[in-house]
């Protein structure tokens, strides 16, 4: 089986010119397209049904955060095998320095019958490649307890005096 990962379509912007509105209805289709795949998988996940107003909510999130969202599907032909997501966060500006941005790892899932196979490592590596491209201070995220030892053997560490001065407290609410 031939995995593929890719970034998940967004919907076009405005259309300016009439030759570009055909292209932006493909991008359109595209985008719904991959917002039900998504749709489809987080159902799996959370044990719900990926019906048409889910899916609807799922492209409206999708497009809510703009370009500061990423999301990942692996596939394999027209089966969406599993996803993830990065969400990149700006740090506020610092005289004299750099701007500082991060990226949050979240949505991480693979259908239970395809785990073992790699296709949660080929995302990571993926969204990790994406966020040294863009320069990112560092990556974070939020595991579950059966998850923690997938993302240490990525270099991900929870924060103690490894991590140097990163670190992140939690308060629930």
């Amino acid at each position: 089986m031939d995995v593929v990962v890719r970034v998940a379509a967004k919907a076009a912007s405005a259309a300016s010119a009439a030759s570009a509105a055909s292209a932006a209805r493909a991008a359109d289709a595209e985008a719904d397209a991959d917002a039900l795949a998504i749709a489809q998988l987080r159902a799996l996940w959370m044990g719900g049904r990926p019906d048409g107003p889910f899916a609807g909510e799922m492209r409206e999130w999708l497009e809510g955060d703009g370009e500061r969202r990423t999301v990942w599907l692996a596939t394999a032909g027209d089966l969406a095998l599993g996803m993830g997501s990065m969400f990149e966060y700006r740090r506020m500006p610092k005289p004299a320095q750099p701007a500082s941005r991060w990226g949050y790892v979240s949505n991480m899932y693979v259908r239970e019958e395809h785990r073992g196979r790699g296709i949660g490592s080929a995302l990571l590596d993926a969204i990790i490649a994406a966020a040294r491209e863009r320069g990112y201070a560092r990556l974070v995220l939020s595991p579950s307890r059966e998850a923690v030892a997938f993302y240490a053997r990525a270099g991900f560490t929870v924060p103690d005096a490894s991590a140097g001065d990163d670190r992140l407290l939690v308060r629930r609410l």
